[in-house]
């Protein structure tokens, strides 16, 4: 491990303009490549305290040997110089997006005499036009098959084209009329370059003037009576509007734009693009990265750019580029991505219609992608012992844990706290032993102390099982009042130990649920907490964390453990304030069912005209006698009143008819939270 302070290059040698920088190891690799407005000021950043560089960028630095830069005159150049080296030295800290598959692409090939429709992958030519790319091959041969009768251009390799032309026959396509033949000389080379740019023009969103030209020829030949070539006409318009709907339209202004999302966790990224020509998705794309560098999503977005357009020049650069985040700064990369399509180019976040709606679609592809690169690792037996190999080896555990349960505490400002515990068995999640808790020991907002009471419950439930066998369900592990069994019926059971308890914090969660166990005198589970922010695992009673590699299976295994928990605590959590916020008071009144408080509801309006109803009045109501409607006057008259109700679009409290502050109701008089979903979304822990 290098010290950087002895490569720092002196003060005044680092220019103070715009320029490209590369570190290199002891074997003079090109490790990583940065671009600066300011070479002088970004080198700066590098070269001071360890311990205030982000873990990835202290690693780079002390695995660096040298740095050495090259100035230019625009951040445009710098640009365009890091994009090359990127690409030329491959460094390791870099972010490089890769492929996670060949995309196919339908292309023609314009460079030829004779152009030719076919599926290509891999990279581009020169002189061939590219449309997709697709998700799958077999997408491409049936626009293909469908199009072809109304663009009869050459599909057939070299091989099978000169021996047509040898034996003076055309292929079968030839005959069906889905060929015009070049090879035997039904059609001039000219004519067929002719159509193959007619069919480009039509793939490319163009295809308005085709339609309409085919429905005028087919008038022209319905009027002349040739109404067997008006038939062909027909056919041949069906096929064109049968090819233009595998494509549904998402911009209504016939938009030639590129939508990209990203979706990351602190240790991966995912990509996803799709390419809209016309108003309609042509194809998409996307890539899966590892973050080995601290970057921001802005940072990941002109990566992406790079990748996507740095070997593209003109259409293949569309007019518009709608990212969930500008690079900082941006005017550089957009003026990049003009002076690569020859025209401007607007590179923007969508902020309504329907160009945010379908970047939504993009960022949930893109959400997805990630989620089902992880599973797919977590899911190889050889990746899965791995990782529990790593995790025994960093934690200093005896043997691999090969159960693993992880304790999450979720809340809404403090209330309706609960916590989660999920169970990980040979990597692998063991659903039917998750539980769920209630805090009860106290009122408000406390994880640590959530944490420690949470431990002891589950871990005072293992010692007592070890000391009986009887059944037992207390309500602590409960769902909607019920407890939570096992398939055969019987109440589940905290039977089992498991080698490696993991909780969602640092120190003081860490510290909490050792001193839980410390107090049943439980000295054989080891503890760990995983600190999200830097992805750091902290032992107990130690000051410093354990770092693991970024490449670590073991630390992909763990992040995935806590995620789980992260997700089944705050489920549980919602499903308890919505349960909670459509209580009502009718709830309380003894015998009275679903059926006669809808019914209540129903003649009344709501709850509030119920409350200030009579008794006589109540006994209207078909189904309630006096006593029922005594009952209910008594309970609607305890009632404490519930909060302010708030008007959801606007903010406004909403006022009673007295002034004083009321209660918002639905139909069937349940009180609807505060605030917008998105409000409430963001107070949740």
């Amino acid at each position: 491990m290098a010290d950087p302070s002895s490569y720092r290059p002196r003060p005044g040698e680092i220019p103070d303009s715009p320029g490209v920088y590369r570190f290199r190891d002891e074997h003079r690799r090109v490790i990583y490549v940065g671009k600066a407005k300011s070479l002088r000021q970004r080198l700066a950043n590098y070269f001071q305290d360890l311990a205030n560089l982000h873990p990835r960028t202290r690693s780079m630095v002390t695995t660096a040997a040298s740095v050495e830069w090259t100035v230019v005159s625009t951040e445009v150049e710098a640009l365009q110089l890091e994009y090359s080296w990127i690409k030329e030295y491959d460094p390791r800290f870099n972010v490089k997006y890769r492929d996670d598959k060949s995309y196919p692409y339908l292309a023609v090939t314009m460079n030829e005499q004779f152009p030719r429709v076919q599926v290509m992958r891999g990279h581009k030519k020169k002189g061939v036009r590219y449309f997709g790319p697709y998700t799958h091959a077999w997408a491409i041969r049936d626009t293909v098959d469908l199009l072809l009768r109304v663009f009869p251009v050459r599909t057939c390799s070299a091989g099978v084209f000169k021996n047509a032309a040898r034996t003076g026959r055309p292929c079968l396509l030839g005959y069906i009329g889905k060929c015009s033949a070049p090879c035997v000389g039904r059609i001039s080379p000219d004519d067929h370059w002719d159509l193959a740019d007619e069919f480009c023009d039509f793939m490319a969103g163009r295809t308005g003037t085709y339609l309409r030209r085919l429905e005028r020829q087919m008038a022209e030949a319905a009027e002349d009576m040739e109404y067997e070539r008006a038939a062909r006409l027909r056919d041949d318009i069906g096929a064109l509007k049968k090819a233009m709907e595998k494509s549904a339209v998402v911009l209504a202004d016939a938009t030639d734009a590129d939508l990209i999302a990203v979706a990351e966790d602190e240790l991966e990224a995912a990509v996803q693009i799709f390419h809209v020509r016309g108003g309609r998705v042509r194809g998409q794309r996307g890539w899966v990265t590892d973050k080995v560098e601290d970057i921001t999503t802005g940072a990941l977005v002109e990566h992406a750019l790079q990748q996507l357009y740095g070997e593209e020049r003109g259409d293949a650069v569309p007019k518009e580029v709608l990212v969930p985040a500008l690079p900082d700064p941006v005017e550089p990369v957009q003026q990049w991505l003009t002076d690569r399509r020859g025209s401007g180019v607007s590179l923007r976040i969508p902020q309504r219609g329907d160009k945010k709606a379908l970047m939504e679609t993009v960022q949930r592809n893109a959400q997805q992608a990630l989620v089902l690169h992880k599973t797919k690792r977590a899911s190889d037996l050889t990746t899965r012992s791995r990782a529990l190999e790593e995790i025994a080896e960093a934690l200093g555990l005896d043997s691999a844990p090969l159960r693993i349960e992880c304790y999450d505490i979720s809340h809404l400002q403090g209330d309706d706290v609960v916590a989660s515990m999920v169970v990980f068995e040979d990597g692998l999640a063991r659903k039917s032993e998750y539980r769920r808790f209630q805090i009860k020991g106290f009122e408000g907002q406390d994880d640590v102390r959530s944490m420690h009471e949470v431990i002891t419950r589950r871990f005072r439930r293992y010692l007592a099982e070890k000391e009986r066998t009887g059944e037992w369900a207390d309500g602590d592990d409960v769902l909607d009042g019920e407890p939570l069994k096992d398939e055969d019926g019987r109440p589940k059971r905290f039977a089992y130990p498991p080698q490696l308890v993991v909780v969602d914090g640092g120190q003081p969660q860490v510290a909490a649920a050792q001193r839980a166990l410390d107090e049943l005198g439980i000295d054989d589970i080891a503890v760990c907490g995983l600190a999200k922010r830097l992805e750091e695992v902290w032992l107990p009673r130690e000051d410093d964390p354990v770092v693991l590699p970024r490449t670590s299976e073991g630390l992909y295994l763990l992040q995935r453990v806590r995620d789980e928990a992260h997700r089944f605590a705050i489920t549980y959590q919602r499903a308890k304030r919505a349960k909670r916020f459509r209580s009502s008071p009718l709830d309380d009144v003894p015998g009275l069912g679903q059926t006669r408080k809808q019914a209540l509801i129903k003649h009344f309006g709501s709850v509030k005209k119920l409350r200030s109803a009579t008794i006589d009045q109540i006994c209207e109501v078909p189904g309630i006698g006096r006593k029922t409607a005594e009952t209910v006057a008594v309970a609607l008259a305890r009632a404490i009143p519930a909060a302010p109700a708030v008007n959801t679009a606007t903010g406004e409290i909403m006022e009673d008819d007295d002034g004083a502050p009321g209660t918002t109701e639905d139909a069937l008089g349940e009180p609807v939270p505060a605030g917008t979903p998105d409000e409430r979304r963001g107070q949740e822990r």
